[in-house]
């Protein structure tokens, strides 16, 4: 059991370092089109991805290990719907948070929701035990010597809307975990890309106007973010939080700030700095915390 919870919990870091390569997709892909038109444009591409992946594991995979028949079951298409709504708000948020404030701040704030889940976990009776109280300490620290420069800690118009992003992403862990007992995850996240696509949609056509050249500019990040943030990460996150905590979910995904940096320096030759080193050493240390076996009675 151990082992498993060891293998996806790696599974995790990899969306989440996938998640982190992916902030320099939309950040580009901003430059051409809007948040909403990205959005749409997106979720679309990681629906229809999931499709033939979601047809093949209801025919490999009919029941988990529990008994719960794989498929497009109630609590599937109910967890689909609820985790769909979630995400498109915070994704949302996000892109349109992303032009009104800086990127390091942007990566700071949204990663709170490793604060935000053992929060709101307490209010849903989720018990929290204090090693993992802190590993969410160092990890703040973590991702403040990440992404903050300087003592500038005043929130704005684009802070605001990452907070409340951040807010809605700790919703959103909290809802896979409520509906992923008995659900079929593949296909739950089919079904949260097409709501998110459709709302994003809706969206696009009332505040923007979608340009067929403006797209094609910016195909390259659309197809980056649609397949492998959307279609791939998302789809592991769901599938391997049946097996993790809430917290430490949340916990390692919040690498996603570290491969951010790590992504920069590879792609782009950016150079860490020492206090960048420093914070990426306080997240490991945080991960590495919440996956320590504890003390048997």
């Amino acid at each position: 059991m151990r082992q498993n919870t060891l293998v996806h919990s790696f599974l995790l870091l990899l969306a989440a370092a996938i998640w982190g390569s992916a902030f320099v997709a939309q950040s580009v892909g901003m430059d051409y089109i809007g948040p909403f038109t990205f959005s749409a444009i997106r979720n679309t591409i990681g629906f229809i991805v999931l499709i033939p992946v979601s047809i093949w594991s209801r025919h490999a995979f009919p029941e988990n290990s529990k008994g719960h028949r794989f498929g497009l079951s109630k609590q599937t298409v109910t967890g689909g719907i609820v985790c769909g709504v979630v995400l498109c708000a915070s994704s949302n948020f996000q892109q349109v948070g992303m032009i009104y404030t800086t990127v390091g701040k942007a990566g700071f704030i949204t990663a709170l929701y490793v604060v935000f889940v053992p929060v709101f976990g307490v209010f849903l009776r989720k018990k929290t035990g204090i090693r993992t109280w802190i590993s969410v300490a160092l990890a703040v620290i973590g991702l403040y010597l990440l992404c903050i420069r300087g003592t500038d800690l005043k929130l704005e118009y684009g802070d605001m809307l990452m907070l409340i992003c951040a807010v809605l992403f700790a919703v959103h862990i909290l809802s896979i975990d409520h509906f992923i007992g008995g659900a079929d995850g593949v296909s739950m996240s089919c079904i949260q890309f097409f709501v998110t696509a459709v709302i994003s949609t809706v969206l696009m056509f009332v505040f923007e106007k979608p340009d067929a050249d403006a797209i094609n500019m910016s195909w390259i990040p659309i197809l980056y973010a649609g397949v492998l943030s959307s279609g791939v990460a998302f789809t592991l996150q769901i599938i391997t939080q049946r097996h993790l905590k809430p917290v430490v979910a949340a916990l390692i995904m919040s690498m996603e700030s570290v491969f951010s940096v790590i992504s920069g320096w590879i792609v782009l030759g950016e150079v860490m700095s020492l206090r960048e080193t420093a914070g990426c050493v306080f997240m490991f240390a945080a991960i590495i915390l919440s996956q320590l076996p504890g003390r048997k009675k």
